[in-house]
């Protein structure tokens, strides 16, 4: 068992410098039990995604940090430190490279061998590079999701519509809130009881149901009276969508977040308990996997019938429908992934997902800059929204952080005045900024967020590559490239990057580079692949491509 680990705060160094101090608290920050999602095993969110290999590895990291040079750069190879080279104050502090496969070989049953050997571990996206900041940060991606829905098909508004979805891990549970935020009616599936008592807890959800009756019971009236109502049903998955069938129920929206893109450790087949469900995992995993693969059948199955009978139905990127292919039911990709139907237009704008973490631990820095955002950007009505409502109803558990969709001006706006906050002691201590890697540029995943695409380059995995590269040339602390994250071992390419506002020059002039990278690659990713907003938006911010 690992002991409960917590990251410093304040404003003393306990590292050489506060680039690798900023990464010594995100990583630790990862692992922290009231983050983590079993912090014991180092893993941090979606079925088996880690922060480190294993406890070793994790001392090592903890240790090679503290006494980490300027001029030094330390090797993480999937989870485990393996060299330090002598580079440039300029070069990141920390390369790490996760889960990667020969393509050949790069499926779940060889990468599966290749983990129980301790070769590898499964990063999955802001795990393996310290940047999860818990449900917060995939939320914006949920709400703009949810909110696209309501202005396409209800009017801008989710009032007196109900949304049918499942999994309230740390990225599921972004979904009720972010239904809550459009108006809606929130039915949310899960089969842990001590997850939805967690979220009720937190805030994330406003009430539990026992069974199915109950759950429509409370949806309905609140659906009849407009008002927003999230509901933690307790049950499985796919037993309740098959169930919703049978009874004639269509809920208006139907999508899914569990862990699906791992059958073995984040799925639970039909007619097991948890403690059965672990049981058999350990004892028979390919039994295990059998079942699985015939829940996920019905699963999308009653999905696609819910389709049929009206509902807006779409995967939210755990791959579901490619899991249900690979059982057999070849109807899986009937209904759309999330990105392609309604997030691209984001993307061809460069607007993505930035997040800010304040390694002092105390939260009036985040609240700090949260008004200077509100006053710098109050023409944005999309940012003045958000931030005003996650200030009403986000905690912060670990250090406190933020996160906000901002386009490729706003990016490095952001950057800017956050490092002159800094600079002139507005804020108690520097602050890491990061991101998600659900973006066009850094993200090659052809069921998510390449899905589609106008020129067929769904699986072209160049670009996230090119990003990572480009990157640890311009002052990042930290880049790492990844395989796998959010869909699995197979169906994806992804890269990370952390920067440091510490309020120097130097940080300015990274943070100045840093921040137009991942918007300005977005905005050419989708104008190379035939976007005609993309190709008005390079233009427009005088961004120049080739060819």
């Amino acid at each position: 068992m690992v002991h409960a680990i917590y990251s410093p705060v304040g404003n003393k160094l306990t590292c050489k410098n506060w680039e690798t101090e900023a990464l010594l608290r995100l990583f630790l920050n990862s692992l922290d039990p009231r983050v983590a999602e079993n912090s014991n095993e180092l893993i941090v969110y979606g079925g088996r995604g880690k922060a480190a290999r294993d406890k070793h590895a994790m001392e090592a990291i903890i240790r090679e940090l503290r006494q980490l040079d300027t001029d030094q750069t330390l090797l993480i190879q999937s989870g485990k430190p393996v060299a330090i080279f002598r580079t440039f104050p300029f070069s990141p502090r920390v390369l790490s490279s996760t889960s990667m496969i020969v393509p050949k070989w790069a499926n779940d049953e060889y990468f599966s061998m290749l983990e129980k050997m301790g070769l590898t571990m499964y990063g999955q996206a802001t795990a393996a590079s310290w940047a999860y900041i818990g449900v917060q940060g995939v939320l914006q991606a949920t709400f703009e999701t949810m909110s696209e829905i309501a202005n396409r098909y209800f009017n801008g508004s989710l009032k007196g519509k109900i949304v049918l979805t499942s999994g309230l891990g740390g990225m599921g549970s972004a979904q009720p809130l972010s239904v809550a935020m459009n108006g809606g009616v929130c039915i949310v599936v899960e089969m842990n009881e001590s997850k939805i008592n967690k979220r009720l807890v937190n805030n994330y959800c406003d009430i539990k149901a026992n069974t199915v009756d109950e759950a429509l019971q409370l949806a309905k009236e609140a659906a009849k009276k407009e008002q927003s109502l999230t509901i933690a049903l307790l049950g499985n998955a796919a037993d309740v969508y098959c169930e919703m069938v049978e009874r004639g129920f269509t809920p208006h929206i139907v999508t899914d977040q569990t862990a699906v893109h791992d059958l073995l450790n984040g799925y639970i087949p039909s007619g097991l308990s948890l403690e059965q469900a672990y049981i058999l995992r350990m004892k028979k995993p390919k039994k295990y996997i059998e079942m699985a693969q015939e829940t996920v059948y019905a699963h999308v199955q009653s999905m696609c019938m819910l389709q049929d009978r009206g509902a807006i139905v779409f995967d939210y990127g755990n791959n579901i429908r490619g899991q249900a292919y690979k059982a057999g039911y070849e109807q899986a990709f009937s209904f759309p992934g999330f990105i392609s139907e309604f997030l691209r237009p984001l993307y061809c704008e460069g607007r993505g997902p930035c997040r800010w973490i304040a390694l002092s631990g105390d939260p009036s820095d985040i609240y700090k800059i949260d008004e200077v955002i509100l006053s710098e950007f109050n023409r944005d009505e999309r940012i003045c929204r958000w931030i005003q409502f996650v200030q009403e109803r986000i905690y912060f558990y670990g250090l406190p952080a933020r996160t906000c969709w901002l386009n490729y001006h706003e990016r490095r706006q952001l950057g800017d005045m956050i490092n002159s906050m800094v600079a002139s002691n507005q804020l108690s201590a520097p602050i890491a900024i990061t991101r998600d890697h659900s973006e066009g540029s850094t993200m090659a995943a052809p069921t998510r967020e390449t899905e589609d695409l106008l020129d067929g380059s769904d699986a072209v995995a160049d670009w996230p590559i090119l990003n990572g590269l480009l990157n640890a040339c311009s002052g990042a602390a930290m880049v790492t490239i990844q395989h796998g994250g959010g869909v699995g071992i197979g169906n994806s390419i992804h890269t990370g990057m952390t920067a440091v506002a510490d309020g120097s020059l130097e940080a300015a002039k990274k943070l100045s580079g840093l921040l137009t990278i991942d918007p300005g690659l977005n905005i050419i990713r989708h104008a190379d692949a035939g976007y005609e907003k993309a190709e008005s938006m390079l233009h427009k911010i005088g961004l120049k491509k080739p060819l």
